[in-house]
């Protein structure tokens, strides 16, 4: 493995100088999850020039960077994140958007400090770092095949949680913003799946971490293949059935759930486990219904199906999955095959509880809530073509798996309620507009019991 010199500053003469452009940049970023809470103050845990600041061009600068912030239960670290500063002491013009601001003190003082993925040299940089397994400082680089060099790179905007930069129209790199200690799920689970043959998901050809946190993935990008959330509405628009789709993609997913329960440990639910499950749910609710009191009125109908859930007998297996599954993690190639990306889960929750065994109806659970969601989008509302889509994916997942998810309903029914929460406290906090589509839901949900 090889080592590269690296420049680590001081983090008692950098920070400084950073925190106030970070303090008004931060929280304005798509990907930071505080948004809503003050920000009280930085602390660095590494700083790692991958190229000189104090050269002629320009510096790229990492930060692994804590932000402390008010209502951190006790005992818990600050968020931690993963930034890519560029440092030049001129800024040309295409890179303006890019400007976080300039420094006022210190060593690096009237710099102009930007997001350096923006930057196509910093960014065909941090490829070429990629490259070549080694050491840069705290930071180690892996990659399982050789790479092309000096690939064209552009950065993604449609990310909320994290960042992504193609290259050359051939790999994917996503970039972890808030990272915590431990394997992430979406190079943990490509890895695996990967070693055990599964055709539907890219496998990882490098990335990188530091200390037990992965920070970046790359994986080949499917230029040739459209997300299965666009597929969806395409269809609905131009009046087209979407069911021969769906039941392939039921296939797909159930593929996908056996190779990971054939690569990773599982084991038996247990009743006592079922009743967890649903007391969670339960409290969700109560917290959601709290934050939304739009969902008083169904409160007895849905903890009534967490209860039916909670009382089922144990059965069926738990294992790794994707967590959070949907029509837009999903892409249709042109051959017609379907893939399966973002193993990340759902980014809000704790990296431990991501990485757990769960029931695979959880999975099934976010792909119906996703047609029903297509549906609802269109106008008129085809409930009978979000019906036909629901049947053909649990078809198909059952002629793959030899098990039908159907034939555990209190589960599924209950996943599928818990979902339909989550939407609701989401879009009543970010899409008012689209608070009908999920309480729609509530409403059938709520009377299924």
């Amino acid at each position: 493995m090889q080592e590269t010199a690296s420049t680590t500053r001081a983090p008692d003469a950098l920070l400084p100088c950073l925190a106030p452009l970070l303090h008004e940049w931060l929280p304005r970023q798509r990907w930071f999850a505080g948004k809503g809470r003050r920000v009280i103050g930085f602390t660095l845990d590494t700083a790692t020039e991958l190229l000189p600041l104090d050269g002629a061009g320009p510096g790229l600068l990492h930060l692994l960077v804590r932000v402390d912030q008010p209502g951190r239960p006790a005992g818990t670290p600050a968020d931690c994140y993963q930034l890519l500063l560029g440092v030049r002491t001129q800024l040309p013009p295409r890179l303006a958007p890019a400007l976080i601001g300039r420094i006022r003190q210190g060593p690096l003082a009237g710099r102009a400090v930007y997001e350096g993925l923006r930057d196509p040299r910093l960014a065909g940089l941090l490829y070429e770092r990629l490259r070549t397994p080694g050491r840069t400082g705290p930071l180690r680089f892996h990659a399982t095949t050789p790479l092309p060099p000096a690939l064209a790179p552009r950065m993604l905007d449609a990310e909320q949680s994290n960042s992504s930069l193609v290259y050359g129209d051939s790999y994917i790199l996503k970039i972890f913003r808030r990272v915590s200690p431990g394997a992430n799920p979406d190079l943990e689970l490509p890895l695996a799946l990967s070693r055990a043959g599964c055709a539907r998901v890219p496998a990882p050809v490098a990335w990188f971490e530091s200390g037990a946190a992965t920070l970046g993935v790359l994986q080949p990008f499917l230029r040739d293949s459209r997300d299965g959330w666009r597929l969806a509405l395409d269809a609905l628009a131009d009046g087209r059935e979407f069911a021969t789709e769906a039941r392939a993609l039921g296939r797909a997913t159930a593929e996908v759930h056996l190779a990971l329960a054939d690569a990773l440990p599982t084991r038996r639910l247990r009743r006592s486990e079922t009743e967890h499950l649903a007391a969670a749910m339960d409290r969700r609710l109560h917290a959601a219904a709290q934050a939304v009191p739009a969902l008083l009125p169904y409160v007895p109908g849905l903890r009534a199906v967490f209860a039916a859930a909670g009382g089922a007998p144990g059965a069926g297996a738990l294992q790794r999955i994707h967590g959070d599954l949907h029509l837009g993690q999903t892409l249709r190639g042109s051959d017609g095959g379907w893939a399966v990306i973002d193993f990340e889960g759902e980014p809000a929750k704790p990296l431990d509880e991501r990485r757990s065994p769960q029931p695979t109806v959880r999975d099934v659970a976010g792909m119906l809530r996703s047609f029903d969601y297509a549906a609802r989008t269109h106008r008129p509302w085809n409930a009978d073509w979000a019906a036909r889509c629901r049947a053909a994916y649990c078809t198909g997942y059952a002629e793959a798996a030899g098990t039908d998810p159907r034939a555990d309903p209190a589960l599924l029914r209950a996943y599928e309620t818990d979902k339909a929460v989550y939407e609701v406290v989401y879009e009543a906090r970010h899409r008012p507009d689209w608070l009908p589509v999920p309480m729609s839901a509530i409403e059938r949900l709520a009377a299924s019991r």
